[in-house]
């Protein structure tokens, strides 16, 4: 049975095993401690060098994930702006530069009494990968479009919705996590290396993105794609989640 604890009257915290029928906002999942392997398999067809090489990386410190992106209700919220009154009120919110996205973070901390942060890269390719080594975070080496959304199959061809959907429109993965691989992209606090799970010796303008998102294809959504925006850049397509510090 979950275990919740109050951040907030605003704010809830689902640790453990959660009911994932649907995403509730401001809700967040405890990740498990554990090692998993980081970058991209030889094996995979769609495999690029800055996902190799592939490496065993140990996740330490407890966080718990936000179960889904930072939703357009919730940024609202922040901005002090009323949320518009229609379904997409309940959609991740996109067009966020990485810097706006770390003063959201420092607000909600401030809100919650928690420590909350972007995820770094390794946390969120963990988190993703669901406590499995398959290619995408539905446990699958294949996905589909009951699955995740996206636009274009691997042919080019338009097979998908073509618009970003509300949190809870595909299953969560394994840990309970929604719009892993689809919908957007989203910021992690990572700087832009050359391969997976390298330090960055200083801050860059550069910082890895991931996920894929709605306006693109079914390999930018495997686990282990990666790809970089500079921290002023906003797009239709990249957004965020928060996690939360709990040691």
């Amino acid at each position: 049975m979950p275990v919740a604890a109050s951040l907030t009257t605003a704010f809830l915290l689902e640790v453990g095993s959660v009911d994932v029928s649907s995403p509730d906002p401001f809700s967040f999942v405890e990740l498990p401690i554990g090692t998993f392997l980081m970058g991209g398999s030889d094996e995979d067809r769609y495999v690029s060098a800055v996902e190799l090489p592939r490496k065993e990386v140990e996740i330490i410190n407890r966080i718990a994930m936000g179960r889904s992106p930072v939703t357009v209700c919730e940024w609202a919220r922040f901005r002090r702006a009323e949320a518009p009154r229609t379904n997409g009120s309940c959609s991740p919110v996109t067009g966020i530069s990485w810097d706006e996205a770390c003063e959201y973070a420092h607000w909600l901390s401030v809100q919650s009494g928690r420590s909350c942060r972007l995820p770094t890269e390794a946390e969120w390719e963990f988190a993703a990968r669901g406590g499995n080594d398959a290619l995408f975070p539905s446990g699958r080496n294949r996905l589909s479009l009951n699955e995740a959304n996206y636009l274009y199959d691997e042919m080019g061809h338009q097979v998908g919705r073509g618009y970003i959907t509300p949190i809870g429109s595909y299953p969560p993965n394994p840990f309970g996590l929604f719009d892993m691989s689809g919908n957007i992209c989203e910021w992690t606090a990572s700087p832009w290396t050359r391969s997976p799970g390298e330090e960055s010796a200083t801050p860059g303008r550069r910082y890895v993105t991931k996920g894929g998102a709605w306006d693109q294809l079914p390999r930018t959504m495997r686990c282990s794609s990666r790809d970089w925006a500079l921290r002023d850049e906003r797009y239709d397509n990249l957004g965020f989640r928060v996690v939360i510090d709990l040691d």
